[in-house]
Protein backbone atom coordinates (compact mmCIF):
# COMPACT_ATOMS: atom_id res chain seq x y z
CA UNK A 1 0.00 0.00 0.00
CA UNK A 2 1.00 3.46 -1.01
CA UNK A 3 1.76 5.84 2.48
CA UNK A 4 -0.62 8.21 2.92
CA UNK A 5 2.51 10.99 2.94
CA UNK A 6 3.68 10.42 -0.27
CA UNK A 7 -0.01 10.92 -2.09
CA UNK A 8 -0.87 13.93 -3.49
CA UNK A 9 -4.03 16.06 -2.08
CA UNK A 10 -6.36 14.04 -4.77
CA UNK A 11 -5.25 10.99 -4.22
CA UNK A 12 -5.59 11.31 -0.65
CA UNK A 13 -8.97 12.72 -1.17
CA UNK A 14 -10.27 9.90 -3.68
CA UNK A 15 -9.09 7.77 -0.90
CA UNK A 16 -11.19 8.99 2.03
CA UNK A 17 -13.90 9.17 -0.69
CA UNK A 18 -13.65 5.52 -1.41
CA UNK A 19 -13.47 4.56 2.14
CA UNK A 20 -16.87 6.54 3.23
CA UNK A 21 -19.02 4.94 0.52
CA UNK A 22 -17.36 1.40 1.38
CA UNK A 23 -18.14 2.10 5.00
CA UNK A 24 -21.92 3.36 3.91
CA UNK A 25 -22.40 0.42 1.78
CA UNK A 26 -22.28 -1.61 4.89
CA UNK A 27 -24.57 0.86 7.11
CA UNK A 28 -26.88 1.15 4.35
CA UNK A 29 -27.04 -2.84 4.28
CA UNK A 30 -27.04 -3.98 7.69
CA UNK A 31 -29.80 -0.23 9.34
CA UNK A 32 -31.88 0.33 6.31
CA UNK A 33 -31.86 4.24 4.11
CA UNK A 34 -33.97 5.26 6.65
CA UNK A 35 -32.13 4.00 9.88
CA UNK A 36 -28.81 5.33 8.47
CA UNK A 37 -27.19 8.42 9.65
CA UNK A 38 -24.36 10.46 8.80
CA UNK A 39 -22.76 10.07 11.52
CA UNK A 40 -22.76 6.14 11.44
CA UNK A 41 -21.03 6.43 8.12
CA UNK A 42 -18.78 8.52 9.17
CA UNK A 43 -18.29 6.38 12.86
CA UNK A 44 -17.49 3.06 10.20
CA UNK A 45 -15.19 5.17 7.87
CA UNK A 46 -13.44 6.69 10.73
CA UNK A 47 -14.05 10.37 9.51
CA UNK A 48 -15.11 13.21 11.38
CA UNK A 49 -19.27 13.69 9.94
CA UNK A 50 -18.08 17.13 8.63
CA UNK A 51 -16.00 15.12 6.13
CA UNK A 52 -18.55 12.87 4.88
CA UNK A 53 -20.90 16.42 4.74
CA UNK A 54 -18.32 18.20 2.34
CA UNK A 55 -17.91 15.19 -0.04
CA UNK A 56 -21.53 14.55 -0.71
CA UNK A 57 -23.50 17.06 0.89
CA UNK A 58 -26.65 14.88 1.85
CA UNK A 59 -27.86 11.53 2.00
CA UNK A 60 -29.43 11.16 -1.08
CA UNK A 61 -26.24 11.84 -2.84
CA UNK A 62 -24.24 9.52 -0.41
CA UNK A 63 -26.52 6.06 -1.44
CA UNK A 64 -26.61 7.20 -4.98
CA UNK A 65 -22.71 7.34 -4.93
CA UNK A 66 -22.72 4.08 -3.18
CA UNK A 67 -25.04 2.35 -6.04
CA UNK A 68 -22.76 4.00 -8.69
CA UNK A 69 -19.76 2.31 -7.32
CA UNK A 70 -21.41 -1.04 -6.54
CA UNK A 71 -22.11 -1.24 -10.33
CA UNK A 72 -19.19 0.25 -11.78
CA UNK A 73 -16.67 -1.72 -9.40
CA UNK A 74 -13.16 -0.93 -7.93
CA UNK A 75 -10.64 -2.48 -10.21
CA UNK A 76 -11.49 -0.29 -13.42
CA UNK A 77 -14.82 1.98 -12.47
CA UNK A 78 -16.28 2.31 -15.90
CA UNK A 79 -19.78 1.85 -17.47
CA UNK A 80 -20.55 -1.29 -18.40
CA UNK A 81 -20.74 0.03 -21.65
CA UNK A 82 -16.80 0.70 -21.72
CA UNK A 83 -16.00 -2.81 -19.89
CA UNK A 84 -14.24 -5.58 -22.00
CA UNK A 85 -16.72 -7.73 -21.31
CA UNK A 86 -19.17 -5.49 -22.84
CA UNK A 87 -17.09 -5.05 -26.12
CA UNK A 88 -16.57 -9.49 -26.15
CA UNK A 89 -20.49 -9.76 -26.52
CA UNK A 90 -20.51 -7.05 -29.28
CA UNK A 91 -17.43 -8.95 -31.28
CA UNK A 92 -18.77 -12.54 -30.64
CA UNK A 93 -20.06 -14.75 -33.51
CA UNK A 94 -22.12 -16.87 -31.79
CA UNK A 95 -25.46 -16.44 -29.77
CA UNK A 96 -23.76 -18.46 -26.46
CA UNK A 97 -20.52 -16.66 -26.89
CA UNK A 98 -22.58 -13.32 -26.51
CA UNK A 99 -25.05 -14.29 -24.30
CA UNK A 100 -22.16 -16.00 -22.13
CA UNK A 101 -20.19 -12.51 -21.79
CA UNK A 102 -22.79 -10.46 -21.39
CA UNK A 103 -24.23 -13.02 -18.12
CA UNK A 104 -20.17 -12.67 -16.95
CA UNK A 105 -20.26 -9.18 -16.68
CA UNK A 106 -23.65 -8.72 -15.33
CA UNK A 107 -23.30 -11.30 -12.58
CA UNK A 108 -19.82 -9.87 -11.45
CA UNK A 109 -22.54 -6.06 -11.19
CA UNK A 110 -25.63 -8.30 -9.10
CA UNK A 111 -22.55 -9.49 -6.82
CA UNK A 112 -22.06 -5.75 -6.17
CA UNK A 113 -25.04 -4.61 -6.00
CA UNK A 114 -28.26 -7.31 -5.15
CA UNK A 115 -28.02 -6.68 -1.11
CA UNK A 116 -27.67 -2.77 -1.35
CA UNK A 117 -30.80 -2.85 -3.90
CA UNK A 118 -33.12 -4.98 -2.08
CA UNK A 119 -31.99 -2.35 0.70
CA UNK A 120 -32.19 0.79 -1.52
CA UNK A 121 -36.17 -0.99 -2.97
CA UNK A 122 -37.28 -1.79 0.83
CA UNK A 123 -37.36 2.11 1.10
CA UNK A 124 -41.10 2.48 -0.38
CA UNK A 125 -41.52 5.53 1.42
CA UNK A 126 -38.38 7.08 1.13
CA UNK A 127 -38.31 9.25 -2.30
CA UNK A 128 -34.77 10.10 -2.68
CA UNK A 129 -34.23 6.39 -2.13
CA UNK A 130 -36.60 5.41 -4.74
CA UNK A 131 -35.03 7.82 -7.38
CA UNK A 132 -31.79 6.31 -6.65
CA UNK A 133 -33.67 2.93 -8.40
CA UNK A 134 -35.72 4.23 -10.72
CA UNK A 135 -33.14 6.12 -12.31
CA UNK A 136 -30.79 2.42 -12.07
CA UNK A 137 -33.22 0.88 -13.60
CA UNK A 138 -33.58 3.73 -16.34
CA UNK A 139 -30.07 2.89 -17.51
CA UNK A 140 -30.05 -0.52 -17.40
CA UNK A 141 -33.19 -0.44 -19.57
CA UNK A 142 -31.64 2.43 -21.90
CA UNK A 143 -28.77 -0.27 -22.01
CA UNK A 144 -30.41 -3.17 -22.79
CA UNK A 145 -32.41 -1.25 -25.43
CA UNK A 146 -29.01 -1.21 -27.38
CA UNK A 147 -27.93 -4.72 -26.58
CA UNK A 148 -31.25 -6.38 -27.63
CA UNK A 149 -30.95 -4.41 -31.15
CA UNK A 150 -27.63 -5.72 -31.60
CA UNK A 151 -28.77 -9.05 -30.70
CA UNK A 152 -32.10 -9.07 -32.78
CA UNK A 153 -29.96 -8.19 -35.96
CA UNK A 154 -27.29 -10.07 -35.36
CA UNK A 155 -28.91 -13.36 -33.86
CA UNK A 156 -32.54 -12.85 -34.50
CA UNK A 157 -35.33 -12.96 -31.81
CA UNK A 158 -37.84 -15.86 -30.73
CA UNK A 159 -40.73 -15.88 -33.19
CA UNK A 160 -43.18 -13.14 -32.13
CA UNK A 161 -40.91 -11.69 -29.12
CA UNK A 162 -40.80 -7.69 -30.21
CA UNK A 163 -37.63 -5.81 -29.04
CA UNK A 164 -39.50 -4.11 -26.09
CA UNK A 165 -40.63 -6.81 -24.96
CA UNK A 166 -37.27 -8.48 -25.00
CA UNK A 167 -36.10 -5.62 -23.10
CA UNK A 168 -38.63 -6.40 -20.23
CA UNK A 169 -37.66 -9.42 -19.83
CA UNK A 170 -34.06 -9.10 -19.66
CA UNK A 171 -34.56 -6.40 -17.22
CA UNK A 172 -36.53 -9.03 -15.06
CA UNK A 173 -34.13 -11.92 -15.72
CA UNK A 174 -30.91 -10.47 -15.17
CA UNK A 175 -31.84 -7.87 -12.55
CA UNK A 176 -30.22 -8.19 -8.99
CA UNK A 177 -33.28 -9.47 -7.20
CA UNK A 178 -33.11 -12.59 -8.89
CA UNK A 179 -29.36 -12.55 -8.46
CA UNK A 180 -29.99 -12.35 -4.22
CA UNK A 181 -33.03 -15.03 -4.00
CA UNK A 182 -31.01 -17.47 -5.84
CA UNK A 183 -27.72 -16.44 -4.39
CA UNK A 184 -27.37 -14.97 -1.65
CA UNK A 185 -30.74 -16.52 0.04
CA UNK A 186 -31.20 -19.89 -1.58
CA UNK A 187 -27.40 -20.98 -1.98
CA UNK A 188 -26.88 -21.34 -5.59
CA UNK A 189 -22.96 -20.92 -7.15
CA UNK A 190 -22.15 -18.34 -8.97
CA UNK A 191 -21.89 -20.94 -11.61
CA UNK A 192 -24.96 -22.43 -11.21
CA UNK A 193 -26.70 -18.89 -11.73
CA UNK A 194 -24.85 -17.86 -14.45
CA UNK A 195 -25.78 -21.18 -16.26
CA UNK A 196 -29.24 -20.74 -15.56
CA UNK A 197 -29.35 -16.89 -16.73
CA UNK A 198 -27.40 -17.92 -20.12
CA UNK A 199 -30.20 -20.43 -20.55
CA UNK A 200 -32.90 -18.20 -19.92
CA UNK A 201 -31.35 -15.41 -22.50
CA UNK A 202 -31.01 -18.11 -24.99
CA UNK A 203 -34.25 -18.92 -24.96
CA UNK A 204 -34.98 -15.19 -26.02
CA UNK A 205 -33.72 -15.57 -29.49
CA UNK A 206 -34.20 -17.40 -32.45
CA UNK A 207 -33.60 -21.02 -31.54
CA UNK A 208 -32.38 -22.01 -35.10
CA UNK A 209 -29.60 -19.36 -34.50
CA UNK A 210 -28.99 -20.40 -30.67
CA UNK A 211 -25.40 -21.73 -32.20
Amino acid sequence: MVPVKSLTRRERAQRTRSKVIRAAHTVFVERGYTGTRMTDVAAAAGVAVQTVYFIFHSKPELLAACYDSAVLGDDDPKPPSQQPWYAALLAATSTEKSVSDFVAGNTAICARVAVLDDTVRSAVHEPEAAEVHQRSQRLRREGYQVLVHHWRTRFGLRPGLTEARAVDLLLMLSGPANYRELVVEDGWSTGAYRAWLQGQIVALLAPSLAT
